[in-house]
């Protein structure tokens, strides 16, 4: 209790934001209230859509189903009860944060999102936990401090698809039916054996991972999880020599007939957000965006805006980052081929300003997007001379999901300038439909993983021809973090 009244023992526009422990509060309230709004919405999004009690059953629906990518909640359960999930796993993150006394950093802030993002599709209340418990396993036989390894607790949920194909599938011959669930205790074990297997394996790939990116794709977790995803996966499958599964999908004519509902809902949900955001971190920037402006001049590469602006200024950054994801997205809904919010494309909105204190700025990512936009232009053009009848398109799911984690490529754009910046884009998503079926599609971080491989190829690229780094302003330029 101790710890809960410290966090109203003060008053939020008084404080000195210039001490790392109250900018560390400040990013706690501000996670614990996201968590909360996403509460608040749920009985809104039940009148919305004209749910009752049924979201409790579509709620379990979430829990007992498997979830390789890309698994609509929206589809699986229903908007509401994809609210309640993000809530609790929200909330749940806020009491690990706060009961392992964990100072609020960067590295903190991402984790967070990119669980909540992921609770629209993938990720639930129930597959979060073995993970979570295998790295607070490891830091107990390993002596160190769980605070410390928070961030590396929340990253490692992006292999929850696999806890639940271990408890509802994998075990059970094939013979899965939805809404129906058969739990072996085999499959039980199998799940408990992995989530600790993975506590171990995870920090232990997140250093060596980073170091072959050298920071320039900000996913970092991404990269490592992709990789041991690949190895458990190509066991699981390949080599044993069994049939791969794909996602599930729920004949709900629910879904289908309040898709444009739902779009509504989700532009007023992440507008608001985003604005209060932007709201929030002026006020406690003293009704200022002084300080956003050195932000924006940011090369975003090894750098924490929390440590080097204070957390208002990267508050704001998120919101406004947010707010152009927001209208990138809206303006592809409108085209021909577009599409609408689903649970994927709801969860990447989010997941798109995870490192926005971390490096990502509206100025450092736009060359991205520009890169997937010419990416589609090219590709239309080379397919008009083949003769061939284009069937993927920028603004189908996988490349919109792509783009929303192909913006931590964005200090390529800060190192090298826009043009690089480009480049990585469309390298980016010349790949992205085609890495998830090295994990089969269970690892959630897919999107990281694609933008680590970029990466990795285009660095050596740039080394080899010389091409020269722009200079870096004066807070960046520092050491990349292992995690």
């Amino acid at each position: 209790m101790k710890i809960v009244k410290k966090l109203f023992d003060f008053n939020l526009m008084d404080m000195d934001l210039s001490d790392s422990k109250q900018n560390g509060t400040v990013i706690y309230l501000y996670t614990l209230f996201w968590s909360l709004a996403f509460l608040l919405c749920v009985p809104i999004a039940c009148i919305c859509s004209g749910e009752g009690w049924e979201i409790f059953y579509n709620f379990y629906l979430i829990l007992i189903t498997p979830c390789s990518l890309i698994t609509d909640y929206f589809n699986i359960g229903s908007m509401a009860s994809t609210f309640l999930n993000a809530a609790l796993c929200g909330i749940a993150c806020n009491l690990m944060i706060l009961y392992s006394r964990a100072r609020a950093q960067a590295r903190i802030l991402a984790g967070y999102f990119l669980v909540i993002a992921h609770c629209f599709y993938g990720l639930n209340f129930l597959n979060m936990w073995p993970t979570v418990l295998g790295v607070y396993v490891y830091c107990k036989i390993t002596h160190k401090r769980f605070a410390e390894n928070v961030h590396t607790a929340m990253f490692s949920t992006a292999l929850a698809p696999f806890i639940s194909d271990f408890l509802f599938r994998y075990t059970t011959n094939e013979n899965f039916v939805f809404g129906e669930p058969r739990i072996t205790a085999a499959g039980v074990v199998f799940a408990l054996l992995f989530g600790l297997a993975a506590g171990f394996a995870v920090p232990a790939l997140l250093p060596a991972t980073t170091n072959m990116t050298r920071g320039f794709s900000l996913y970092k977790a991404g990269l490592a999880i992709g990789i041991l995803g690949m190895f458990v996966y190509s066991f699981m499958y390949k080599t044993l020599g069994l049939s791969s599964p794909g996602p599930t999908v729920r004949n709900n004519p629910v879904y289908d007939q309040n898709s444009a509902v739902y779009t509504v809902f989700m532009n007023c949900f992440f507008i608001t957000m985003f604005a209060l955001s932007v709201l929030f971190g002026f006020l406690l920037n003293k009704k200022s965006f002084q300080g956003y402006v050195k932000l924006l001049g940011s090369t975003g590469h090894g750098v924490d805006f929390i440590e080097d602006y204070g957390a208002p200024d990267s508050i704001i950054n998120m919101g406004i980052l947010g707010l152009c994801i927001v209208l990138f997205f809206n303006i592809i809904f409108i085209t021909p081929l577009g599409m609408t919010y689903t649970g994927a494309t709801a969860g990447v909105t989010i997941a798109a300003i995870t490192f926005s204190a971390s490096g990502k700025t509206p100025k450092n990512v736009w060359p991205i997007g520009v890169g997937y936009v010419l990416l589609n232009i090219v590709s239309y053009i080379i397919a008009g001379f083949a003769g061939v009848d284009l069937q993927l398109a920028s603004t189908t799911q996988a490349y919109i999901n792509s783009f929303a984690f192909a913006t931590g490529l964005c200090p390529f754009t800060g190192k090298y300038g826009w043009k690089i910046g480009i480049v990585a884009g469309m390298l980016n998503g010349i790949i992205c439909t085609s890495t998830s079926v090295l994990h089969g599609g269970f690892v959630l971080y897919n999107g990281g993983f694609t933008a680590g491989l970029t990466a990795m190829v285009l660095l050596p690229i740039l080394d080899f021809y010389n091409v020269k780094q722009l200079d870096a302003p004066a807070k960046d330029g520092g050491q990349v973090s292992e995690k």
